[in-house]
């Protein structure tokens, strides 16, 4: 599709030049603007069209004026980087904007730009994108590092329009919840189909438990969208001081079984001899 649009602002391109008009009389400054008189260019369309419009080049110089162009803000194409007007004429130069899979539907805004003669001329841009306006973000390939805490995760826009997303964040041992952190709005805006991953640090995890985590991301307009991870925590000195405990206990249990064995042994010596 990009082909074929550039090869048919190449011909428009060729012919526009060819049929140059005669600028105004007494005009010093080249300038460029919409073709028409327009005050900026309009282009509306949906995502996956290739919109085009035209952008008229005056030099009222008695010279050839080579006029280098580019786009900001927008992917525009023109039909040639680098036009050469001749003196008192004026070109009108196609261009053409390719509206991307990952462009919201909405009002965006760019800048068409000349520049000659150490001088540069800003045309605006407005595009319009139709279509739906979906929100939905999920959240994916959730993991707990066992050894620092950190809980890894990866934030997707799966919908049409530029989210920022929110996260809560929660853990459940054995014994209970040992993380609970509300919702709050992350440094970040994803723009459609677009992926972050990320680091959410646990500094104080436990150091013996089984733990569910859930993280639960959020957008406005977006569903609730949430993913869980399962993670043991067994640090060394945490196993050094349960094993310590075991033995302690089974210890006492073995001296309890020895002490009855032995008060058992006493009654049984006591009653023979009366």
């Amino acid at each position: 599709m990009r082909a074929a649009a550039r090869s048919g602002l190449a011909a428009a391109a060729t012919a526009l030049l060819g049929a140059v008009a005669a600028a105004p009389p007494g005009a010093q400054a080249w300038t460029a603007a919409p073709a028409a008189g327009r005050p900026y260019a309009y282009l509306e369309g949906p995502v996956g069209s290739v919109l085009q419009d035209t952008l008229s080049l005056t030099n009222p110089g008695a010279r050839p004026l080579t006029v280098r162009l580019s786009g900001q803000g927008a992917p525009v194409t023109f039909a040639a980087r680098s036009v050469t007007v001749p003196a008192r004429t004026r070109a009108d130069v196609p261009f053409a904007v390719t509206v991307t899979a990952d462009t919201p539907p909405g009002e965006h805004r760019g800048t068409v730009r000349a520049a000659a003669a150490d001088r540069e001329v800003r045309v605006d841009l407005r595009l319009r994108v139709s279509g739906p306006r979906i929100a939905a973000l999920t959240v994916e390939d959730v993991r707990v590092d066992t050894t620092t805490g950190d809980l890894r995760y990866t934030l997707v826009n799966r919908g049409t329009t530029v989210l920022a997303p929110q996260l809560a964040v929660r853990a459940d041992g054995v014994l209970g919840t040992v993380l609970d952190r509300p919702v709050r709005p992350l440094a970040l805006t994803l723009r459609p189909g677009e992926r972050a991953t990320r680091t959410e640090p646990w500094p104080d995890p436990p150091a013996l438990d089984s733990v569910t985590v859930r993280l639960t991301a959020t957008a406005p307009g977006a569903a609730p969208a949430t993913a869980r991870a399962e993670a043991s925590f067994a640090s060394g000195p945490a196993l050094t001081g349960a094993a310590g405990l075991l033995l302690a206990a089974a210890g006492g249990g073995t001296y309890a079984v020895r002490r009855r064995g032995r008060a058992r042994t006493q009654r049984a010596s006591a009653g023979a001899n009366t």
